[in-house]
């Protein structure tokens, strides 16, 4: 769990900077203002993501299903929560309904919200 948490957080960042870069520079020619702006939420949460991953990836020793919870919340509601702001925020530009999606977006919230609830909790009981 160790290497995939930090593996993930590195794709997460990678993909952060690129998706970034994309959406400064050719998103802002075809999709609205709003819908930009909704696309830097995702990126910007994204890296959020990567940087936690990554470092609770070396702090963590992921030997009790807390510590592995932690990273599984986190990264799964991170694509959650990213990819689906994504899609909404190109569905005027590729001409598809994507707004079924948009209940995805607070559910992946709520799941990186409850990691970062759960690391409170590990530290506090723990005392690292």
């Amino acid at each position: 769990m160790k290497n995939l948490t930090l593996i993930v957080g590195a794709v997460y960042g990678l993909l952060s900077v690129v998706l970034g870069a994309f959406g400064a520079h050719a998103l802002k020619k075809i999709i609205s203002v709003e819908k930009l702006q909704s696309f830097e939420t995702g990126v910007r949460y994204q890296m959020y993501a990567a940087l936690f991953l990554l470092i609770i990836g070396y702090i963590l020793k992921f030997e009790t299903g807390t510590e592995r919870w932690i990273s599984i919340l986190m990264i799964v509601g991170t694509f959650l929560f990213s990819v689906s702001i994504y899609l909404l925020s190109m569905s005027d530009a590729w001409g598809t309904n994507f707004k079924f999606l948009g209940p995805i977006t607070p559910l992946g919230g709520l799941l990186m919200i409850i990691s970062w609830a759960m690391l409170i909790f590990y530290f506090t009981k723990n005392r690292l």
